[in-house]
């Protein structure tokens, strides 16, 4: 007779604390099972929240990245590790004002402004399926274009086009890869959307052109306040969207008028259907003129430099709620428009936390429609679902190293795609050491664009996640709960940076099992411990864990032309012998062509003794790649003789000392290969 037994965790435990329903002040209330709780982005912590009476706020918000205040994100989602390496989370869908309290006992309490209380829990049972199930409600990350993983050079500053041409000369002449050039308002006309400035920027089309020409693709900025102090009929976005009803209305039905850069501005409603209309013919008429491949959605909270609108706004439960959360400013419409400001679905009340996604929304169709390739959008507001329409940047960070550390736990948080890390500084600009330094990290990065790719469409297909806090692979190890100075790139590999000052040494945890140094020049066989790493100035620390086989790409100075480069393996080998790997490969900007067929997929498997690939699906997009190298980490013994498909490798090499078999080969990618070796 069989005993079975049943271990049963709380999940929701309401019986600690009264429920609190009213019509604008909800609360609940609920124990934890542990104290190792994270999410709840956006704000600038750890991985891990403190539950010694920590208070986090959720209303989006213009904030340059502090502590303890509320920044330009809201995800009313979190994820708990319980003791025993099990996982849950909880995700309540309202978009009102919020504050999460977490409490000590472990305990957590909601209190929101309106709304209702919708909560979806998700049981796992380990945190990845949690995540995935999370997913599976808010929608599965965009397909980035494949451009959108190369190098993207971003600045304030870059006040013309002279200037901005010097700025990709100097790249090409510094020989640092480059894909995508933006530009921030400096472009625009007074700050307006949709114009551009015919002295600085006379020749703006002919540039954004002549970028096409070298490989380049093109983003520029985008903020939603319309600037409303012209004379009639001399800005058609203002003029049209008068016309067709598209503006956030004030409490006596006219168009609410903030000041953003331009001055005097009017907001658009994103949830009026007749907006994202409009939206499409001013983007349309714009790229008519200048071919732009992406838009940067900035100032999307929304953002106002007076307090709810230039007239103030009304006295009213709105404005003035009987709760009002821990917000910066202490009223909801500090450095925003006025809460009882009326858009088509309901007050601004309700909607403010939506803004960003809305407009990302409209931004996507908008260059879908127009472009009829992948759209590309980035935006600095959002909340839960945006990753279906677009990306995020974390805002107004500082070039230090603290914002440095910060944004590996912010990239965790999420999960958030993160495609570019524009830098606050030219390449070009430091040491040549450190310039040398930055050479051989794009190159790295460059190297790995397949890999990373295919994660992306792992995170689209399957509601997998690209960058990974070690907890999500080794749940049952706690010690990896806390880690949040290292990353995973899928499951397969390990990023340790260096994150203070003036540090040639970086301490990183590696859980139980084979991790291999990328290069091939060390194993670490971890019981799951601390090891300390060398980490010069010229070198980023990055593990392959056995059983991984990873895709690489010889690096260019464009995915345009790196996409044409033959490619490599890298092969962890388990110590009993076995790895699996994938690619996934289309022409990197067609809509969808996964859902359509139109792509190459394939699986690479390692068995002892042999590497060999298997077509999944054909397409004619990896036509012409070669396969120019497999590299074999954790070959035990020297072997005798290599075969590819049957014939004879000559020029093998392998070294005992790191039991690395490197085989040079011309096969071709889009065929099945087998590589063996005795």
């Amino acid at each position: 007779m069989k005993h079975w037994k049943f271990l049963f965790v709380s999940l929701i435990n309401t019986t600690l604390a009264p429920l609190f329903f009213a019509d604008q002040f909800l609360q609940i209330s609920t124990s934890l099972p542990s104290r190792f709780i994270s999410g709840l982005g956006e704000h600038l912590t750890p991985l891990v929240l403190d539950t010694a009476w920590t208070r986090v706020t959720l209303w989006n918000r213009d904030m340059a990245p502090v502590p303890q205040v509320n920044l330009y994100v809201s995800h009313p989602f979190y994820l708990v590790m319980e003791d025993s390496g099990s996982a849950h989370g909880v995700f309540l869908l309202n978009s009102n004002a919020m504050d999460v309290l977490l409490q000590p006992s472990p305990a957590l309490t909601w209190r929101t402004t309106g709304g209702i209380l919708d909560f979806y829990i998700f049981l796992g049972p380990d945190p990845k399926s949690v995540v995935r199930q999370y997913l599976d409600v808010i929608g599965f990350p965009f397909m980035p274009p494949y451009w959108g993983l190369g190098f993207h050079l971003c600045r304030w500053g870059y006040s013309s086009t002279d200037i901005t041409r010097q700025v990709v000369a100097n790249m090409t002449a510094a020989r640092f890869p480059l894909d995508v050039q933006w530009n921030d308002l400096d472009y625009a006309d007074a700050k307006r959307d949709f114009t551009f400035n015919k002295k600085t920027f006379k020749d703006y089309p002919e540039m954004v052109q002549d970028f096409h020409r070298l490989g380049l693709r093109y983003i520029l900025i985008v903020d939603p306040g319309i600037s409303s102090s012209g004379p009639p009929g001399t800005y058609k976005p203002y003029d049209e969207g008068l016309k067709r009803g598209v503006f956030i209305q004030n409490a006596t039905g006219q168009p609410l008028v903030g000041k953003v850069w331009p001055g005097p501005t009017v907001f658009p409603d994103f949830t009026n259907p007749e907006t994202h209309e409009w939206w499409h013919d001013m983007v349309k008429d714009f790229h008519d003129q200048v071919p732009f491949d992406g838009m940067w959605i900035d100032m999307n909270e929304p953002s106002n430099f007076v307090e709810g609108s230039q007239d103030g706004c009304p006295t009213n439960n709105l404005e003035q709620p009987p709760y009002v959360p821990g917000v910066f400013g202490g009223r909801l419409q500090a450095g925003t428009i006025c809460a009882s400001s009326q858009q088509f679905l309901s007050s601004h009340y309700n909607l403010h936390n939506l803004y960003g996604l809305t407009e990302a929304i409209a931004s996507h169709n908008a260059l879908l429609r127009i472009r009829g390739k992948r759209p590309f959008v980035i935006s600095r507001s959002t909340f839960s679902g945006h990753g279906r329409y677009a990306g995020h940047w974390t805002g107004d960070v500082g070039s230090d190293w603290e914002q440095l550390y910060h944004s590996v736990p912010g990239r965790l948080q999420g999960p958030v795609v993160h495609p570019y890390f524009p830098p606050p500084q030219e390449p070009y600009a430091f040491s040549p050491a450190a310039q040398a330094a930055m050479r051989d990290a794009l190159r790295l990065r460059y190297s790995l664009l397949p890999f990373l790719y295919t994660l992306f469409h792992r995170a689209h297909s399957a509601g997998e996640t690209v960058a990974r806090p070690l907890f999500l692979e080794f749940p049952k190890d706690p010690n990896t709960w806390t880690v949040d100075r290292q990353l995973l790139w899928g499951g397969g590999l390990l990023i340790t940076p260096v994150l203070e000052a003036g540090k040639t040494k970086v301490m990183g945890y590696f859980p139980a099992g084979t991790w291999y140094s990328l290069m091939g020049d060390s194993t670490i066989h971890s019981k799951g411990q601390w090891i300390l790493l060398p980490a010069p100035l010229d070198t980023i620390n990055v593990h392959v864990r056995a059983g991984h086989i990873l895709p690489l790409q010889e690096p260019a100075f464009s995915t345009v032309e790196s996409r044409k480069k033959g490619m490599a393996l890298v092969v962890a080998l388990t110590p009993d012998g076995f790895a699996r790997g994938d690619l996934f490969w289309d022409d990197g900007e067609s809509w969808q062509t996964f859902e359509k067929g139109d792509y190459t997929e394939l699986l690479f498997l390692a068995t002892p003794g042999a590497v060999l690939s298997q077509l999944l699906r054909a397409s004619a997009h990896l036509d012409g790649v070669l396969l120019e190298a497999v590299t074999v980490l954790g070959v035990t013994s020297p072997p005798q003789q290599v075969m590819a498909n049957g014939a004879i490798v000559g020029d093998f090499s392998y070294r005992s000392d790191t039991q690395v078999l490197r085989v040079p080969l011309s096969l071709p990618m889009w065929e099945q290969f087998v590589i063996t070796w005795s």
